[in-house]
């Protein structure tokens, strides 16, 4: 089974300048964690903003944009509200990251999405510029029309790179929806005696009833184990009997005279012996 893996939320966007005069307004980072949904649009990680059309090499894709949220930050004494992700990230990326390579990130943002008229997280790039060269070399660009290419839309906008702390873990199987409900069952059971200890008995008997279903769901699971062990056996053993039949059939088929076919007469010598039969 393909390890998969996910980020801690990082910082990806400040409210404030962009690449090309405008401001990244604070109704668009609240936008932007609100409405980001991978079943609406997913945003996908690229290099350097640059979206290649085929697979593989430095400028295909690194990954996807798992999950959005806007937090408020102090930076040099002013707050301001950011925009932090999550991200799944693929093995080129991991492979960067661990070399140190690619560690500031830029979002390219749509102010009007769709036929929503609210901001939207169109993409994510990494790159290795930092913050103040990396504004100004897109600046530059943006003056000029190069980095005009590189947008999904004309009106979309690409924030400051700024240095990103990116964090992966590995992402474990979720359990089933029956086993999920009922761990959570527990959580919240826990949480509640956390709150109440002492105070409130229906606690131990909620408590009881979901260690009880648990229980009684590993007992099923185990039960389904042990029934698939023994069909599986059932089958070898089969399978051994078939195969021992039919070695046993091939031995006496090999052993076993055809009467379908005529015996050839025998062939007598000149002093009237038998010389040959078959």
């Amino acid at each position: 089974m393909k390890r998969k893996f996910k980020s801690r939320w990082f910082r990806v966007a400040v409210e404030g300048a962009t690449t090309d005069g405008r401001n990244i307004e604070r109704s668009w980072i609240e936008d932007m964690a609100s409405q980001y949904n991978t079943d609406t649009y997913t945003a996908r990680i690229n290099c350097e903003h640059i979206k290649w059309p085929w697979p593989g090499g430095e400028f295909g894709a690194y990954g996807s944009v798992l999950a959005a949220k806007a937090e408020e930050v102090d930076i040099n004494g002013e707050k301001k509200l950011a925009l932090f992700v999550q991200i799944e990230p693929n093995d080129a990326l991991i492979k960067l990251t661990q070399a140190g390579q690619k560690l500031h990130t830029s979002v390219e943002v749509q102010p009007k999405f769709a036929d929503t008229g609210k901001a939207y997280l169109i993409g994510l790039a990494i790159t290795d510029s930092p913050a103040s060269l990396g504004t100004e070399a897109l600046q530059f660009s943006a003056q000029h029309g190069t980095l005009s290419t590189r947008k999904q839309h004309a009106e979309n906008l690409f924030t400051a790179a700024s240095e990103a702390s990116i964090e992966f873990e590995e992402i474990s199987e979720q359990p089933d929806d029956k086993t999920a409900g009922l761990f959570s069952r527990v959580a919240a059971a826990l949480g509640k005696f956390k709150e109440k200890e002492g105070k409130d008995s229906a606690l131990f008997a909620e408590l009881g009833q979901s260690v009880e279903a648990i229980a009684d769901h590993v007992a099923e699971q185990g039960k389904a184990f042990a029934a698939e062990s023994k069909a599986r056996a059932d089958l070898q053993t089969a399978h051994d009997q078939l195969a021992t039949q039919f070695a046993d059939l091939l031995k006496r088929l090999g052993n076993t005279h055809d009467h379908n076919q005529q015996q050839r007469p025998a062939v007598a010598g000149g002093n009237g012996q038998i010389k040959t039969q078959f």
